[in-house]
């Protein structure tokens, strides 16, 4: 699992599908109030990228990606 990456939520685009929560089997995000929040940032994995590959509103990037 990353401590240097990790997934961000830009709330400006995110459509609140939920379809990163359904994707993640590590419990990275939890839904909040009206967005998915980042949770548990330490048990995303390196590099995976799958979140933001199934995102339909583009809304995830990652903490770390250079």
């Amino acid at each position: 699992m990353a401590k240097s990456w990790y997934p961000i939520i830009n709330e400006d685009t995110c459509a609140s599908c939920g379809d990163c929560l359904t994707f993640c089997q590590n419990g990275v995000f939890e839904m909040g109030d009206l967005y998915p929040a980042v949770v548990a940032p330490d048990n995303c994995v390196e590099f995976c990228l799958g979140c933001s590959k199934i995102c339909p509103s583009e809304a995830i990037s990652y903490f770390g990606d250079n």
